[in-house]
C-alpha cells in the first residue's frame, strides 16, 4: 500500500444497493424514459439538436449519416455509434413513427425487419415537422446544460410546437419501470389540446371525443374500445389491434387479403410463423401464402383450400397469429425529472404548461432585444438632431474612447448609445436615413408595448399557444390511419344506414344478398315473366323474403342450429348479382344448409322477446315452440334451435305471439289446422311433438303457416303450375298429430304440392320455375274456390318445366308487417335470380 493511503472497510450489501440505485436513476432519468414536455429521450433530443447545429435542416441538402452520427457522438452523446444511428434510422421509418422527424435517403430498413444500410452509405436531413420542434431554440426558450466534457452546452428539452409525446408515442425499458406509449393523430391531439386550453376543467370523457383513440403508423383496426378508454383514464390499458383483411376471389379461389398489419409486427416473421402453424396443422384451410407487397403498399394473400370457410380461417388467423396483437399502454414519462404514470389529460396539461413557459421566455427575450434596440435608436436620434455638435466633439477627440466619453457627458448618453454613435456610418446622416431611424423607433416602441401586453395577460399567451398549434395542425395534420371498431360501443353503425325495405334472396349454393324492394314491378296473372341472368352455373334461387335494414335476422339450418345477424350486414347487390356466400357471413358447417329465417325487431327489448315465440316444423311432421328470449344471445358458432331426429331435417321456423293457429301442408295434398296453444313452450335442445301424421314414407311436409289474421285466405300451388285460393274457414280446427284434410286434388296433371301460403288481396305472388323464369302477379286476380278443387293454371309452363318456388310479396310497401317472412322452397336443377318483366310484357294475359 502506498504511503498516505488507507483502507476503508465497506459493507458490500450497502455498496451494491447504493451503486445500483445510482445506476438505475441514471437509466431512468437520462436514457430510457421520455420527457413529458417534448416526448423525447436524451438520444433523440441530441440527434435532432446535432442536426440543427450542423445545419442539416429540412430546407438544406441531405448529409451523410456518418457525418451526423459523428457530430452527435463527439459533442453530446458519449455512447456507441450504433445507438445514435439506430435512433436516427427509427426516426426516418414510416412504419415506426406516426410523424417521421428525419428525412432519410437510401436504405433505411423495411417492415420485414431488414436492417438499414451502414451509415456511410445513407444520407439524412430533418423533416419540416422536426424544424417545428426546434423553433425558437435560439431565443433562450429552454434551459441548457453542459455536455459530457463541459466544453459545450446542449438543451435539456426542446421548445417543441408539436405535442410529440402523444403524437409519436414512446417506448423504453428502464430499471424497475418501463414505458410504452401509443402514437395518436396530430389533428385530434391539437383539437384536444385546444379544448383543454379553452376549459382547463375538461373531463377526460370529453377529451376522448376529440382524441378518439391511438392512431398507428401501420393503420389496421383498433378492435374494441374498453382498453382505449381505460388507457386514457388511467395511463394503463390494453389496446387490441387487428390487421385489415378482405375476402376476395382471385382466379376462382377464395382468398384472404391483408393490406394493413398491427403496429410493431414484423411482416416476414408473421408470415413465417403462420406457415409453420399451417405445416403443424394448427391452422386448417390455407393452401398457400403469397406476399405481394410492393412500393405501392402492403398485400399479403392467404389462398384458401376449396372447402375452407373464409370467416372461420380469418378468425383462426386472428387467434393464433400476429394478425391480431395487443399494445399494452403504460404512460410513464419524466415530469420535473421524476417518472410518473400519466393519463391523457395530464400529458396534455404538461405540454401546454411547457408551451406557456416557452412563450413567456421567448417574449421576454424578444422584449429585451427590442428594448436594447430602442435604447440604441434613442441615442442615434439624439445624435442626428445635434449632428454638427456631435461631429465637432468626435473631431476634437484624440481617440474613440475619448470621443465616447465626451459624447456621454455632453448628451447624458449611456456607454452603449455613445458607442453606437461613434460607430455610426456617414450614410446615416442623410435625411432619408434619419426618417428611417424615427419610423424604426416608432415600430420598436409599438412592439415593446405589445410584448409587455403579452407578458401581462395570460389569455393572450394562451391564444398564441392555440394559434401556433392550429398552424401546426394546418401544416401537418392528416386523416386517421387506424380504424376504430367499437365492437358494440357507443357509436352505432345503424345511424349511418337508412331503415329501408329490402328483398333478401338466397340461392341454392348459399349465396345471399339484399336488394331494395323498389326494384321489383308487378305483372298480371298468366304473363310469362322474363328470364333473369343466372346466378352461377347450376345454381338457382332458393329463398326470398322481405325485411328492413335495422331488423335482426335469425338463420335456422336443417340440422337445427340458429345463427344471428343484422339485416344491414348482408351485402347489398343488384337483382342480377349472385351475392356473397353465407359461409363468409356465418360460421355454418360444411354439410348444413340454411332452411328458415326469422326477421325480428330489437332482440334486446325484454318485453318483446318474452312475448314472442318461434314455431318450428320438420319434414317428418314434428312441431316445436320455443320462447324468442332463448335466441336473443347469439354465439359466433351458432346455438342449438331444435333437436333433430335421424333422417329428419328442419323445414320452417315462424315468429308468433303465442295466440295464432298453425297450418301444415303435405306433398300429398293434405293439410292440418290446429291451435298454437296445443304445443307447450320447450327449451332450445328439445325435439318437439307430432304435428301431422304423414300418408306414407314418400310423403313430407312442404310448408307451415302461422295464422294471425283470420281474414286471410290459404293459397296452395302444385308443381305443374296449378294453384288456388280457399277460405281459411274451409279447414276445420283439429288436434295436432292428425292426418289432416284435403287441400287440393292431386292428380298427374297437377303434380305434388310445392307451396302453401296465407294471402290477402293486398299481396303479390312471386313464382319461379325450374328453368329460371320469374313472374310476379297480384293475388286479387285469383278467385276464392273450394278446398277440394283442382285450382286454376297460374303460369304457362313449357316442355318439362315445373314450378320451383312461390313467395308472396306485399303490394303496399307501407303496410309490410315487420315479422312477415317470405320464403321460397325449391327443388330444381337449374334456376336464376328474380327478375320481372317490362311494362309491355305485363299487358300479356
Amino acid at each position: 500500500m502506498a504511503e498516505g493511503e488507507k483502507l476503508i472497510p465497506i459493507n458490500i450489501e450497502d455498496e451494491m444497493k447504493s451503486a445500483y440505485i445510482d445506476y438505475s436513476m441514471s437509466v431512468i432519468v437520462s436514457r430510457a424514459l421520455p420527457d413529458v414536455r417534448d416526448g423525447l429521450k436524451p438520444v433523440h433530443r441530441r440527434v435532432l439538436y446535432g442536426m440543427h447545429e450542423l445545419g442539416v435542416r429540412s430546407n438544406s441538402s441531405h448529409k451523410k449519416s456518418a457525418r451526423i452520427v459523428g457530430e452527435v457522438l463527439g459533442k453530446y452523446h458519449p455512447h456507441g455509434d450504433t445507438s445514435v444511428y439506430d435512433t436516427m434510422v427509427r426516426m426516418a421509418q414510416e412504419w415506426s413513427l406516426r410523424y417521421m422527424l428525419v428525412d432519410g435517403q437510401g436504405n433505411f430498413g423495411s417492415i420485414d425487419g431488414d436492417s438499414p444500410a451502414a451509415m456511410r452509405y445513407t444520407e439524412a436531413r430533418m423533416r419540416k415537422i422536426a424544424d417545428e420542434m426546434l423553433a425558437d431554440i435560439d431565443k433562450d426558450t429552454v434551459d441548457h446544460q453542459l455536455n459530457f466534457d463541459d466544453s459545450l452546452e446542449e438543451p435539456t428539452v426542446l421548445p417543441t410546437r408539436v405535442p410529440n409525446l402523444l403524437v409519436n408515442g414512446a417506448s423504453g425499458i428502464a430499471v424497475g419501470m418501463a414505458t410504452n406509449m401509443p402514437p395518436h393523430n396530430l389533428s385530434e391531439v391539437v383539437d384536444g389540446t385546444v379544448a383543454l386550453i379553452d376549459n382547463p376543467e375538461i373531463e377526460i370523457d370529453e377529451l376522448i371525443t376529440h382524441i378518439k383513440a391511438p392512431d398507428f403508423p401501420t393503420g389496421g383496426i383498433i378492435y374494441g374500445y374498453d382498453g382505449v378508454k381505460e388507457a386514457f383514464h388511467t395511463g394503463r390499458g390494453r389496446v387490441k389491434m387487428r390487421a385489415k383483411a378482405n375476402i376476395e376471389e382471385v382466379q376462382g379461389r377464395e382468398c384472404i387479403v391483408v393490406t394493413e398489419i398491427p403496429f410493431q409486427v414484423n411482416k416476414a416473421d408473421m408470415i413465417k410463423k403462420t406457415a409453420d402453424l399451417i405445416n403443424d396443422k394448427k391452422i386448417e384451410g390455407i393452401s398457400s401464402i403469397r406476399d405481394e407487397s410492393d412500393r405501392k403498399g402492403m398485400r399479403i394473400v392467404y389462398i384458401l383450400k376449396r372447402d375452407a370457410i373464409p370467416n372461420i380461417v380469418l378468425n383462426t388467423l386472428y387467434k393464433y397469429t400476429a394478425l391480431q396483437s395487443s399494445f399494452s399502454v403504460n404512460n410513464i414519462a419524466l415530469v420535473n425529472g421524476r417518472p410518473r404514470l400519466l393519463n391523457v389529460k395530464e400529458m396534455i396539461h404538461y405540454f401546454v404548461e411547457h408551451r406557456h413557459d416557452v412563450v413567456v421566455r421567448r417574449t421576454k427575450f424578444e422584449l429585451k432585444k427590442a428594448e436594447d434596440r430602442a435604447h440604441i435608436l434613442e441615442g442615434l436620434i439624439i445624435a442626428s438632431d445635434n449632428i454638427d455638435e456631435v461631429i465637432a466633439i468626435i473631431r476634437a477627440s484624440s481617440n474613440a474612447d475619448e470621443a465616447r466619453e465626451n459624447l456621454m457627458e455632453r448628451f447624458k448618453l449611456t456607454e452603449i448609445q455613445s458607442k453606437a454613435i461613434v460607430e455610426m456610418r456617414l450614410r446615416q446622416l442623410t435625411g432619408l436615413e434619419q426618417d428611417k431611424l424615427r419610423s424604426e423607433y416608432d415600430e420598436v416602441i409599438k412592439t415593446i408595448a405589445d410584448l409587455k401586453d403579452i407578458l401581462d395577460k395570460k389569455e393572450r399567451r394562451m391564444q398564441i399557444i392555440k394559434d401556433e398549434l392550429l398552424e401546426v395542425k394546418e401544416k401537418y395534420g392528416d386523416e386517421r390511419r387506424s380504424e376504430i371498431n367499437f365492437a358494440g360501443g357507443d357509436l352505432s353503425i345503424e345511424d349511418m344506414i337508412p331503415d329501408e325495405q329490402v328483398v333478401i334472396t338466397i340461392s341454392h349454393a348459399g349465396y345471399i344478398k339484399r336488394t331494395p324492394l323498389t326494384e321489383y314491378k308487378t305483372q298480371n296473372r298468366g304473363g310469362v315473366g322474363q328470364k333473369a341472368s343466372s346466378t352461377r352455373n347450376e345454381d338457382f334461387l332458393e329463398y326470398l323474403f322481405v325485411g328492413t335494414n335495422h331488423q335482426y335476422m335469425l338463420f335456422f339450418t336443417q340440422k337445427g342450429k340458429c345463427f344471428w345477424m343484422r339485416v344491414y350486414e348482408i351485402p347489398e347487390g343488384s337483382r342480377t348479382s349472385k351475392g356473397r356466400a353465407i359461409q363468409n357471413l356465418i360460421n355454418i358447417e360444411q354439410d348444413d344448409n340454411v332452411k328458415a329465417f326469422i326477421c325480428t325487431r330489437d332482440l334486446k327489448d325484454e318485453d318483446y322477446v318474452n312475448s314472442h315465440y318461434v314455431i318450428m316444423a320438420t319434414k317428418k311432421g314434428t312441431v316445436k315452440k320455443t320462447s324468442l328470449e332463448q335466441y336473443s344471445r347469439p354465439r359466433q358458432n351458432g346455438i342449438n334451435a331444435i333437436g333433430i331426429r335421424e333422417g329428419d331435417e328442419l323445414l320452417e321456423a315462424k315468429l308468433t305471439t303465442g295466440t295464432s293457429q298453425i297450418l301444415l301442408g303435405l306433398k300429398s295434398g293434405k293439410a292440418i289446422r290446429f291451435e298454437e296453444s296445443k304445443t307447450r313452450p320447450m327449451g332450445r335442445n328439445a325435439s318437439g311433438v307430432r304435428g301431422i301424421t304423414l300418408a306414407d314414407d314418400t310423403d313430407e311436409v312442404i310448408g307451415m303457416i302461422s295464422v294471425h289474421n283470420f281474414d286471410e285466405d290459404i293459397l296452395v300451388v302444385s308443381e305443374n303450375g296449378y294453384g288456388k285460393r280457399s277460405s281459411i274457414d274451409d279447414y276445420r280446427i283439429t288436434n295436432r298429430g292428425g292426418k289432416g284434410v284435403k287441400t287440393i286434388s292431386i292428380t298427374e296433371k297437377t303434380g305434388g304440392l310445392v307451396a302453401i301460403k296465407n294471402v290477402s288481396d293486398s299481396d303479390d305472388l312471386m313464382i319461379i320455375n325450374k328453368s329460371g323464369i320469374a313472374i310476379r302477379m297480384g293475388v286479387e286476380d285469383l278467385r276464392v274456390m273450394g278446398r277440394a278443387t283442382q285450382g286454376v293454371k297460374l303460369i304457362n309452363l313449357k316442355d318439362n318445366d315445373s314450378i320451383a318456388a312461390v313467395a308472396k310479396v306485399m303490394k303496399d310497401e307501407d303496410e309490410l308487417d315487420e315479422t312477415d317472412i317470405l320464403d321460397i322452397e325449391v327443388n330444381t336443377e337449374d334456376g336464376t335470380a328474380l327478375d320481372n318483366g317490362s311494362p309491355e310484357e305485363s299487358k300479356e294475359e
